[in-house]
């Protein structure tokens, strides 16, 4: 259990860590509060916002880690978005690719439809499920100080890292990236060097 833990400020912290990475880093949000953080972080070329695709974000990260091993691919996302796919892990413990980063924003609850407690929140512990899938890199973040520690491994791109960072319930102003499905996957693949359609 992780109740006795310090948690820390949601939207700082996303702040902090997308203020730290490398300009090529490519970014997936898990649907809800990690779309809003990243986009008020300051929309960036090679951001892919996840809208109603709950579980979605890991996998969709994978895939382009898998295929664009040479840049730093970073998933964004909350418990409840998380579990919802948390098979995932499975794949990404198989393949392992150096390139890719998961970041679980864990407040211990379902913050997109109501506030239920999340099995984080019940005794599930993410940190031993990524470690048996078979991702080694696994960190938890209680402190703003080890901010700093998780850029220089996603710059590094030295081994998948899966990161737990304990936030607080608090909900801060929704920032919404845009809703528009094609604009975002044109956006996306521009930032790749691919035509748009």
């Amino acid at each position: 259990m992780t109740d006795a833990l310090p948690r820390l400020d949601r939207r700082r912290f996303v702040a902090d860590l997308i203020g730290r990475l490398p300009a090529d880093a490519l970014i997936v949000t898990g649907l809800g509060s990690p779309s809003y953080d990243v986009f008020a972080a300051g929309d960036r070329p090679g951001t892919f916002y996840l809208w109603g695709a709950m579980g979605a974000a890991a996998p969709l990260a994978l895939g382009l880690a898998l295929a664009r091993p040479d840049r730093p691919v970073v998933a964004i996302t909350g418990d409840g978005e998380h579990l919802m796919g948390i098979g995932a892990l499975a794949t990404i413990g198989a393949v392992l690719p150096p390139n890719l980063t998961v970041v679980v924003l864990d407040n211990a609850h379902f913050g997109e439809t109501g506030m239920q407690p999340s099995h984080t929140g019940l005794g599930t512990d993410l940190m031993a499920v990524a470690q048996g899938f078979g991702i080694r890199d696994v960190v938890r973040i209680t402190d703003a100080d080890r901010t700093e520690d998780l850029a220089l491994r996603i710059k590094a791109r030295a081994a998948t890292t899966y990161a737990q960072v304990l936030i607080t319930t608090d909900e801060p102003p929704r920032a919404l990236p845009p809703r528009d499905g094609v604009a975002n996957k044109n956006s996306f693949r521009a930032a790749l060097g691919l035509s748009t359609f």
